[in-house]
């Protein structure tokens, strides 16, 4: 019985994660000046306005306006033949301090709320990540090469891709189904002209990345509507965190319903998660299994994890409780452990909020440092 599975990402220049990049822009700027900076941020993007708010306690002097606008230039929002310009964004600042109440518990090295957080990784491609969202990644990640080498002269930058893999009954990937980019586009384009552009610059290269071949694709969709000219924050209100399911693994596995963009580390959301990935990584990576799901949950005041679950879909080799032991002796799951583990207060976050959070070998949380750990219950 075959499954088909499909995931999509999206690009720098789409609406929602300029609202990211905003948000983690300003996380960087205050983390570079003072690495205990307490901050949510959260933007707001609709047609040339973009509300800037939520809480920051911090001892950086960060001009917000100027981060705003110079992310969305560095996207190249740059005219208004885009339909979005750096140079007359309106934006509004309702930034405030954190609550005390918040604070005193955080300043303890508690949890400051209930979590139920995820991590998952797969031996299925080089990344450790599923094969769908990894190729959906990898063809924007592309699309954005030839757009800013000019060797696609005519995009703009708000995409979407998609991929669909057909799997197998041992869930083994077997075959792409559908490939589908959405690309916004100078309005004189020919269609036929971008397709044939996509194809030979974009997906081909990418398919073979992964030891696939165009001509075995049995659906190629290129801008399905036709027309997409106009683009960004124009036609729609968009968000900082509601790409959630972009930014993890894809609609493969489950997804604890928060997202990571605006967040310092002390929000634990968003540690936890990298820790939880950095753990079902080093776990498969050290051939105990083929696929590792990690469940942490939290409770609010309470420093440690009230549970620790590991699901291995029936590839793991010994038992689940070894796993679960080796993680409780091994790693200090604390807030303050974890931060210091994955060296978190320094400001890299920016680049999460445009190169996915998970794969990329500079995050800390990407690292197989302790494959050991687990190779050795073998």
């Amino acid at each position: 019985m075959f499954q088909y599975i499909t995931s999509e990402s999206v690009t720098s220049g789409h609406p929602d994660k300029i609202c990211d990049q905003i948000s983690d822009a300003i996380l960087d700027e205050c983390l570079k000046q003072d690495p205990y900076s307490r901050v949510g941020c959260e933007c707001l993007a609709a047609n040339q306005n973009l509300v800037i708010a939520w809480e920051i306690t911090t001892k950086a002097k960060v001009d917000y306006m100027q981060i705003a606008k110079q992310t969305v230039k560095d996207i190249w929002y740059d005219s208004d033949e885009k339909y979005y310009n750096y140079q007359n964004v309106n934006i509004l600042n309702f930034i405030h301090i954190q609550s005390r109440d918040i604070a005193q518990w955080v300043d303890m090295g508690w949890a400051w709320d209930q979590w139920i957080m995820y991590g998952y990784a797969t031996n299925e491609t080089k990344e450790f990540m599923p094969l769908p969202i990894d190729m959906a990644h990898n063809l924007w990640r592309k699309l954005e090469e030839v757009r800013r080498s000019w060797e696609i002269d005519y995009i703009y930058p708000d995409w979407k891709t998609q991929v669909t893999i057909i799997y197998d009954e041992n869930f083994k990937a077997v075959w792409v189904d559908t490939i589908l980019i959405s690309t916004q586009h100078a309005l004189w384009v020919d269609q036929n002209i971008l397709k044939q552009d996509l194809i030979k610059k974009v997906i081909s290269p990418v398919l073979v990345y992964f030891w696939y071949d165009v001509k075995d694709v049995k659906n190629i969709y290129t801008n399905p509507t036709g027309v997409f000219n106009i683009g960004g924050p124009t036609w729609d209100a968009w968000l900082t965190w509601r790409k959630i399911i972009v930014d993890t693994y894809g609609w493969v596995w489950r997804h604890w319903g928060w997202a990571f963009s605006w967040k310092d580390p002390t929000k634990v959301d968003r540690s936890w998660a990298y820790i939880a990935r950095y753990l079902a990584k080093n776990i498969v990576a050290s051939w105990i299994c083929d696929r590792c799901e990690i469940q942490l949950s939290y409770a609010i005041w309470i420093a440690n994890p009230i549970s620790i679950y590991v699901e291995c879909f029936g590839t793991n080799k010994l038992p689940v409780e070894n796993i679960i032991n080796a993680v409780r002796e091994n790693f200090d799951l604390s807030p303050n452990g974890i931060i210091t583990k994955l060296d978190l207060r320094k400001p890299i976050y920016k680049k999460t909020a445009t190169y996915w959070h998970f794969w990329k070998k500079w995050f800390t949380w990407e690292n197989l440092d302790s494959v050991e750990v687990f190779r050795k219950l073998l």
